[in-house]
C-alpha cells in the first residue's frame, strides 16, 4: 500500500510517500513544495495544490496522511496554514484519498514509543525505519515521512483517525 505523509505549510509542504509491505517501510519519493514569500497568498496555494496533484498523479497513494497543526502564539500565522492545509486535503479529497490526521503526540508515539520525544529522535527512527543514508531535509520532509509511518502503524485503527 502506497502512503502520502503530509507536513502542512505555506512556504514549505514536507511530503513523504512511502510503501507499506508487511511491516516493511520503504521511502518511494520525499521532498517539499515550496513557495515564495512575495508571490500572492491565493497563487502560492494554487502552486500547493497544483503539484501536490501531481504528487497523487504519480503515485497513486491509497492513503494521505496530513499533521494537525498546533499553534499558541500567532493567530495570522495559525490562519495561513490553516488554510494551505485545507488546500493539501483538498488535493488529495479531489483525487479520491482517504484523509487522516494525526498529532504530533500521535506521530512521536507510533514513530518512537514516546510521545514527548524530541524532534531528532523521531527524525533518526524515520531514518532507521526507511533505511535511509541520512536523515531528509528541511526538517518538514522528514515530518512528512514520520506522518507517513505512524499512518501505516495505525491502519488498524484507522478509523479512530480519519477525518470526519
Amino acid at each position: 500500500m502506497i502512503i502520502l505523509g503530509i507536513d502542512p505549510g505555506v512556504a514549505i509542504v514536507g511530503y513523504g510517500i512511502i510503501e507499506l509491505d508487511g511491516n516493511k517501510y520503504r521511502a518511494i519519493d520525499y521532498g517539499c513544495i515550496r513557495t515564495d514569500s512575495d508571490i500572492l497568498f491565493p497563487d502560492r496555494l494554487k502552486i500547493i495544490y497544483d503539484e501536490l496533484s501531481l504528487l497523487i498523479d504519480k503515485y497513486k497513494p491509497r492513503d494521505m496522511a496530513i499533521e494537525e497543526i498546533f499553534f499558541n502564539k500567532n493567530a495570522k500565522t495559525a490562519l495561513k496554514v490553516g488554510q494551505a492545509r485545507g488546500v493539501e486535503i483538498l488535493s488529495a479529497v479531489n483525487k479520491g484519498l482517504e484523509i487522516y490526521e494525526y498529532t504530533p503526540l500521535q506521530i512521536k508515539q507510533a514513530i518512537v514509543g514516546y510521545g514527548r520525544a524530541e524532534k531528532q529522535q523521531v527524525q533518526e527512527m524515520v531514518r532507521l525505519l526507511l533505511n535511509l543514508k541520512e536523515i531528509p531535509k528541511p526538517d518538514d520532509v522528514a515530518d512528512a515521512l514520520a506522518v507517513a509511518i505512524c499512518h501505516g502503524s495505525c491502519l488498524k485503527f484507522k478509523d479512530s483517525f480519519k477525518m470526519r
